[in-house]
């Protein structure tokens, strides 16, 4: 059934009637809803949202329960040695590379429901329709759930993308949470082998192409009035740990202007931080966003801060000049307040464009199903990075999120921005498919 593209066909999509939905699109928006609401009783919270945290139990019931949908689904199902969840449509053509698809279910604690599972349960959606419609394709269609996008437990996002296209870092599966439980332990209590998650690794000569359907995060497209984001790539994120050293001592004796203190040196920072970031035009962001103060005593003159520094951009070069800029105002501030500050980065994701082509068709796509578009960049990290940087041409598309809100029990994206996403991604997939 062809998708219509009148007004009037979309005034019907609007209006919230199922029946006419079903016949407006090709996925079953229905259908999608029951799959969104039943993931979201794994880690739900009284206050609304989830606590779905890789590497826990609730993640573990959660991705049992989507295993389950796979399979009754008819696909070939497995999971990776790196706890990714693949599940596969074969294509008449099985020398054609696979096209691949999908999301992550962890969550952030307090976390919303439409992060990542939008586009995970858009994609098996997606597979549901084709088999409904009996669908053949010439290239193997593959989905894929990928573990710890959020990086909450160990402070490193991406376990399952980076193990499975660049590998993880040295040290990776020795990393321990706040209970003292290892990566490779977690990996145990999953049923995998931490010693094989090489093999994890795909071959990018293998992939033709990766598409990721996901909540924009932000507030441009409801402001707006646009119904599908194109991305155009992904920011780059640094991130970067400082420690500032004064001196502890008696807040009540020591005279202000000898006192060494970390804290007022810290806050300083912080300020110019914010100011430096804000030079210039663009969508460059930074923040500071975790700071520990020792001895955290209200009598005594704070003696150590530790706390973060984020920076954000599309260009490497702009996150590289914003840190530069930082680095001299810490010297200035250092100084000044008698103290010492040291900054070290510990984590870095480049910067990833999507590719033109997958740009143009899924814009195309989403036109002509009578779908407004906006072409915009992602300030938010995904997965998609990570294939990007290994040569894997990668496509995203966005759909509003209310007010802008998310990683929050607020977070919302209406149904039929949902329905409209899964549409473009099934499209998308075709299109693709017949190129």
């Amino acid at each position: 059934m062809r998708l219509a593209s009148s007004a009037l066909s979309l005034a019907i999509l609007l209006s919230g009637s199922v029946s006419a939905a079903e016949e407006t699109l090709h996925i079953s928006a229905p259908r999608l809803e029951r799959l969104l609401l039943g993931l979201s009783a794994f880690g739900k919270n009284p206050e609304g949202g989830v606590s779905r945290l890789a590497f826990s139990e609730e993640d573990r019931a959660a991705r049992a329960w989507v295993l389950e949908k796979m399979k009754r689904a008819g696909l070939e199902v497995w999971v990776d040695p790196a706890a990714n969840i693949h599940a596969r449509r074969a294509g008449s053509d099985p020398s054609l590379p696979v096209i691949l698809f999908g999301s992550h279910i962890d969550s952030v604690p307090q976390g919303g429901n439409f992060d990542g599972g939008v586009g995970s349960m858009a994609a098996l959606e997606v597979m549901l329709s084709l088999r409904d419609r009996q669908a053949i394709t010439r290239h193997p269609l593959e989905m894929v759930i990928w573990s710890d996008e959020e990086g909450v437990h160990y402070g490193k996002p991406y376990l399952g993308s980076r193990a499975a296209t660049r590998g993880l870092d040295s040290g990776d599966l020795e990393l321990e949470d706040e209970q003292g439980v290892s990566i490779a332990e977690w990996l145990r209590r999953y049923g995998l082998d931490s010693e094989q998650i090489g093999t994890a690794r795909m071959d990018p000569g293998t992939i033709a192409a990766y598409l990721e359907l996901h909540i924009e995060q932000g507030a441009v497209l409801e402001r707006r009035g646009i119904q599908i984001g194109v991305v155009e790539g992904i920011v780059g994120i640094d991130e970067f740990r400082v420690v500032v050293e004064g001196f502890a001592n008696h807040a009540g004796t020591t005279p202000m202007e000898v006192r060494r203190d970390a804290l007022m040196a810290a806050a300083r920072l912080i300020l110019a931080a914010r100011e430096e970031v804000m030079v210039g035009s663009g969508r460059q962001v930074g923040n500071v966003g975790w700071i520990q103060v020792v001895p955290g005593a209200p009598n005594v003159v704070p003696g150590l801060v530790r706390m973060n520094i984020e920076l954000r951009d599309l260009r490497r070069e702009v996150i590289d000049d914003m840190i530069g800029r930082i680095r001299e105002a810490a010297r200035a501030i250092a100084d000044e307040e008698g103290v010492s500050i040291s900054i070290e980065r510990y984590a870095s994701d480049e910067p990833a464009l999507t590719d033109p082509r997958l740009q143009e068709l899924i814009e195309k796509v989403a036109k002509g199903a009578g779908f407004s578009t906006l072409r915009m960049p992602s300030g938010a990290g995904h997965d998609a990075q990570s294939l990007g940087r290994v040569g894997i041409p990668i496509g995203m598309i966005f759909v509003p999120s209310k007010n802008g809100i998310s990683h929050s029990p607020r977070e919302w994206t209406d149904w039929e921005d949902c329905a409209r996403g899964a549409e473009v991604l099934y499209l998308t997939l075709l299109e693709l498919d017949r190129k």
